[in-house]
């Protein structure tokens, strides 16, 4: 009886051995992964953060119960700080409506912001601008709204197609309900045959 309590005993042993060393080998790797980079913690600034993420966003604006504007984003971003501003890093679609039910415009691009204090939005890349009265399509790489002069404008160069016709100028404005958009330093139209 002596010899099965002496060989429980042994088992007991190597058991608590062999752990030994994973237990070791445990309590180092957390260690060495907890340590605190000084350097990285130096150069993170809350204020970087956002203040909200949104997605698949929908933003009505009317005024006097008519509608001026409809907005779609898949995503949106909100930051407060340095200055408050709204950041649409997959693109925005927007519809400008003539103050009735008529949607006048649209315009589309592949990144977006808006600061809001000073209310302007600014669309960049693959800007495409649809102006539904005239039949003009425009291609621009940027285009800013300025909401409170009420006014569209850009100083990049334009492409504006409308069926045959092709259009190039160095600008676009327009007032922000578009009733008189039009290309600034317009270069010339060429007529595609086909």
């Amino acid at each position: 009886m002596s010899f099965n309590n002496h060989s429980h005993i042994n088992k007991g042993r190597r058991r608590a051995t062999n752990t030994l060393p994973c237990f070791v080998l445990v309590c180092l790797v957390a260690l060495c992964s907890c340590r605190n980079d000084i350097e990285k913690a130096r150069f993170f600034d809350p204020k970087d953060l956002p203040q909200q993420s949104l997605d698949s966003v929908r933003v009505i604006r009317s005024l006097n119960g008519k509608k001026q504007m409809l907005m779609t984003a898949p995503q949106v971003t909100i930051y407060d700080k340095p200055e408050k501003k709204t950041v649409y890093p997959q693109g925005i679609k927007m519809q400008i409506f003539d103050g009735g039910k008529r949607c006048a415009a649209s315009i589309r691009a592949d990144y977006a912001y808006s600061l809001d204090e000073k209310k302007i939005v600014e669309v960049r890349r693959n800007v495409v601008v649809i102006d539904y009265r005239s039949g003009d399509t425009s291609y621009l790489n940027s285009l800013v709204w300025n909401s409170a002069e009420h006014r569209i404008f850009s100083d990049d160069t334009v492409k504006s197609v409308n069926g045959k016709r092709i259009t190039y100028g160095d600008g676009f404005e327009s007032d922000d309900e578009f009733t008189t958009p039009r290309i600034v330093r317009q270069r010339g139209t060429m007529t595609i045959e086909e």
